[in-house]
């Protein structure tokens, strides 16, 4: 991956880029990181150990990080091309390392340095995971927290009791999209094209393509898009997995956040 060849200011520039993408779909994305962070740091202080879950390029790393200086962050992937930006990214940076996991494994938390972890961060990754994989998965992560420590989970969580709501804040969002493009913003097939044609991530993203597809060429979305489990489900599995108390923390028309504590 050659990690060697890019610069501090290259590796920056690239994980830029994927926060823009992500902005293009949701606009709201760094008010759900403030809320996570002023969350973390009311319940586990200023300098917590973090796992970053389904990490990507590692912007909640970053986040914690900049707010956070005496932190300490695992971030935990299975995406090659997304973690050599993040590993790019953080080069040097010791308070930061990166470790590859399937979440679908059931030994997945062998692959990570000794816990427990004061705080579990991670957004707009686990909807791709079915009801019951993802049941599991919060079972797994109760044993990676102390007591005493917070899990906050931001992504999409819709209220299927409302259906003309969600109908127009469909339509808003994706006229507020087809705008933005119109502007020039990248989204996210057009995200991967040009990952693809980056030369110093050309083995990287041959790795993640012949793992998952290349989303740039995908007819559909390589994520879940049947299974939406709603904030209140999200707040029970937690307090069935072993959470003492789980509620939503944040939301908007389409997404949530809930956090559950130890």
């Amino acid at each position: 991956m050659a990690t060697h060849a890019r610069s501090a200011a290259d590796w920056r520039r690239r994980q830029e880029s994927w926060d823009r993408q992500q902005e293009w779909y949701l606009p709201d994305r760094e008010e759900r990181f403030r809320v996570m962070l002023d969350m973390t740091e009311a319940l586990v202080g200023s300098a917590p150990r973090v796992l970053d879950l389904a990490c990507g390029t590692g912007s909640i790393s970053d986040r914690v990080l900049r707010r956070m200086p005496g932190a300490n962050t695992v971030g935990v992937d299975r995406d090659p091309a997304l973690l050599a930006i993040a590993r790019g990214t953080f080069e040097g940076d010791g308070r930061a390392r990166f470790v590859t996991a399937d979440l679908s494994d059931p030994d997945w938390p062998a692959t990570l340095p000794e816990g427990p972890y004061d705080a579990i961060l991670t957004a707009t990754a686990l909807h791709w995971m079915r009801t019951e994989p993802l049941r599991a998965l919060y079972g797994r992560l109760a044993g990676l927290v102390r007591e005493g420590g917070v899990f906050l989970n931001a992504d999409h969580m819709p209220d299927e009791s409302t259906p003309r709501i969600n109908a127009a804040v469909h339509v808003f969002d994706e006229e507020r999209r087809a705008r933005r493009t119109a502007e020039g913003a990248q989204d996210w097939k057009g995200w991967w094209r040009a990952l693809g044609e980056d030369p110093e991530l050309e083995a990287a993203a041959a790795e993640r393509f012949a793992l998952f597809g290349n989303p740039a060429e995908a007819q559909h979305s390589d994520h879940n898009d049947e299974e939406f489990q709603s904030a209140e489900w999200h707040a029970a599995a937690l307090r069935e997995a072993g959470f003492g108390e789980a509620r939503t923390v944040w939301s908007s028309p389409a997404d949530a956040m809930v956090l559950g504590l130890r």
